[in-house]
This record gives structure tokens, C-alpha cells and sequence, in this order.
């Protein structure tokens, strides 16, 4: 059973530093782990033949993939990258791309290491075109203009200061490189007021970043926006939807790990998540944007 500290919990909710993002993804990565039966760490994209939430996440690597134009790319850096998944994914789908995986969690990175390395092993004829990075968003030990493609999927909203990674993103960026990310985010109107969201005021434990935000953040830093997308309709809502479908199956696998009272405040917060969604307090944008 996991043990949850109730003083982390408060700082990986108020403070939101370095250490209390660690412990955040050490404590609760296995609720999605469970939720998915896969090591992805991401809400996934949803459409009309989505029928579970790993299918909805391989969705939306595929559309990063898509929309980051990995085809004609050969380094590309993944600014925290979890359990480095979706980095095989893309590895697997575009060959010729060699990816790193930048990860601030070093437990993550050695579950990585040793899930490729054991793949490795299976098979004698893989090669890996993955390196693992032990960096924090805002210093990363790389030279300049090293990488094709800067991707952060599902892992901005943890970045205090977004510019900081912005920055250090254009630094290590070829010219016309491309930055992309996927995040979510909330309406300006929401800002002053953040205890509107109810519930996910204190479990969406991570900065709240508005679109403003963000678009200053990569024009002011060496960035034009190329595309952006909002998605927040094919994210939130179909992911609350299943979640409440099969909550009883859910429920009984989460509490082999969990304390029931962790159970409990995951579906009120997938129900606070999918009403919030369908007002647009929340949304999930998409962002491309090439270095100048």
C-alpha cells in the first residue's frame, strides 16, 4: 500500500518546487499506470474509435509526431520525458530519429534505462536511439543549437519559469527548429480566482498557465507560433467519461495500491475535470513553434 504524507501533499499543491514535483510523480504516477496498463504519464487524445486510455495516449504521440514533423528530423529532445514511453514510440515510428529524454525524476529514468536495456537484451538486432538525461527544464546540459525538435508533451505545466525553458529551448534549437508542446491550461477569467476549479484547485498540482501566458513566453524568446490547437473537448471529457464507465474495475485495482479515501478524490476530480472542460475554464492546447 502507498503511504501519502500529508505535508508533501501540501507542498507538491502550494509550493510546487523541484523536489515536490518528484514526490508528486513518485507518490501518484501508478494511479495512471493502473488507469492505462501502460507507462505513459498523459491524458491522451480521444476520438470516435478510442475505446481506452492507452489508445487515446499512442492518439496523441502520434499527433505530437504529426505536428512536430519528426519525419524530416534527426535529434530531437523530450523535456521531460516520464518514463521515456512516448520516446520509444517515436523512436519505433520514425527510425532514423535519435531522441533524448530529459527527466528531472531519476527514479524515472532508471525504470527507463532498465526497460530498454531489457528490450536490448530480448532481441539481439534492437538498437536504441534513446539517451536518458538526469537536467531540470530550465538547464540543459546540452550545446547550443544540438536539436531538430524541442518537444514537451504533457510536462510544461510543471516548469516554473516557463521562460526559463523557453529560453534554453531556443538556445539548444537549430535555427528553424521546431518547440512543441502539449499542455493544459485555464481561461484568463479563471486567473484571479484559481479556487473556481473546485476541487482541481488542489489536485492539479502543477502551475496553471493561461494561453497569454504561454504565447508571450515563445514570442519574447526567439519563437514564431506556427499552429496552435485547442483540444481540451477530445481530452478531459472522454477521459472522465471512461473513468466514471469503469469505475467499479478501476476502483478494485486502485485499491490493491491505494487508501480507498485516494480512490474517492480521483472521481470527484475527473467529474470537477469534465465540468469544467465543458465550460472552457480548462483546455489542452497545442503548441508549434519554430526558432527564429
Amino acid at each position: 500500500m502507498v503511504t501519502i504524507n500529508p505535508v508533501e501533499v501540501l507542498l507538491w499543491t502550494f509550493r510546487r518546487n523541484e523536489e515536490d514535483v518528484i514526490n508528486l510523480y513518485d507518490t501518484l504516477s501508478s494511479l495512471m499506470e493502473i488507469s492505462t496498463g501502460a507507462n505513459m504519464l498523459n491524458f491522451g487524445y480521444w476520438n470516435d474509435n478510442t475505446s481506452e486510455p492507452y489508445q487515446a495516449q499512442l492518439n496523441l504521440c502520434k499527433k505530437i509526431g504529426e505536428i512536430g514533423e519528426f519525419e524530416s528530423a534527426k535529434y530531437m529532445l523530450d523535456v521531460g520525458s516520464g518514463f521515456s514511453e512516448p520516446a520509444r514510440i517515436w523512436q519505433s515510428k520514425y527510425p532514423g530519429l535519435r531522441i533524448a529524454c530529459s527527466n528531472i525524476n531519476s527514479s524515472q529514468l532508471r525504470f527507463a534505462r532498465d526497460l530498454i536495456a531489457r528490450q536490448c537484451d530480448s532481441d539481439s538486432h534492437t538498437k536504441t536511439s534513446i539517451d536518458l538525461v538526469n537536467s531540470t527544464s530550465s538547464m540543459i546540459p546540452f550545446a547550443r543549437r544540438s536539436f531538430d525538435r524541442v518537444v514537451a508533451l504533457e510536462s510544461a505545466q510543471h516548469f516554473r519559469p516557463l521562460a526559463g525553458f523557453v529560453k534554453e529551448s531556443r538556445r539548444v534549437l537549430k535555427d528553424k527548429g521546431l518547440l512543441v508542446v502539449a499542455i493544459p491550461i485555464i481561461s484568463k477569467s479563471i486567473k484571479p480566482d484559481i479556487f473556481k476549479l473546485g476541487i482541481l484547485s488542489f489536485t492539479w498540482s502543477s502551475e496553471h498557465y493561461e494561453f497569454d501566458i504561454i504565447k508571450k513566453s515563445v514570442v519574447n524568446n526567439g519563437f514564431d507560433i506556427i499552429e496552435t490547437q485547442f483540444i481540451g473537448a477530445e481530452v478531459f471529457a472522454p477521459l472522465a467519461k471512461y473513468y466514471v464507465k469503469n469505475r467499479e474495475s478501476l476502483k478494485r485495482k486502485i485499491l490493491q495500491k491505494y487508501p480507498r479515501y485516494v480512490e474517492t478524490i480521483l472521481f470527484k476530480s475527473m467529474q470537477k475535470m469534465k465540468e469544467v472542460s465543458d465550460t472552457r475554464t480548462i483546455d489542452y492546447l497545442l503548441l508549434k513553434c519554430a526558432a527564429k
